[in-house]
């Protein structure tokens, strides 16, 4: 069974940083595809950025560009989500999501893991 657990979500000023994590247990990361997405309130989820199974490749959402980072430690088996530059439209709960499908990257595809879910709020 593959679990997945962020971590780091809290509540900020527009304009600080935060940093999220998602652990994956159950089988090596370096099997999946990963992305984070997120969900407003009353809105529907979204993409937001995805990673390769190595690392090598990064897409993100036009919305976070130039401002967030993705990354993954496959031996740590944790993937991460480097947030500056926050405004008041980040705020959402933010889900880390794999999948072995290469699709994920972008957005698309089915996801075969979500994990529960880290709230992110932005005071403006």
């Amino acid at each position: 069974q593959v679990q997945l657990v962020e971590s780091g979500g809290g509540l900020v000023q527009a304009g600080a940083s935060l940093r999220l994590s998602c652990v994956v247990s159950g089988r090596p990361l370096s099997r999946y595809a990963m992305a984070w997405f997120r969900q407003a309130p009353g809105k529907e989820r979204e993409f937001v950025a995805g990673i390769s199974w190595s690392g090598g490749d990064t897409y993100y959402a036009d919305s976070v560009k130039g401002r967030f980072t993705i990354s993954r430690d496959n031996a740590k088996n944790s993937v991460y989500l480097q947030m500056n530059s926050l405004k008041a439209e980040d705020t959402a709960v933010y889900y880390c999501a794999a999948a072995a499908s290469a699709a994920i990257m972008r957005g698309t595809g089915g996801v075969d893991y979500w994990g529960k879910g880290t709230l992110v709020t932005v005071s403006s």
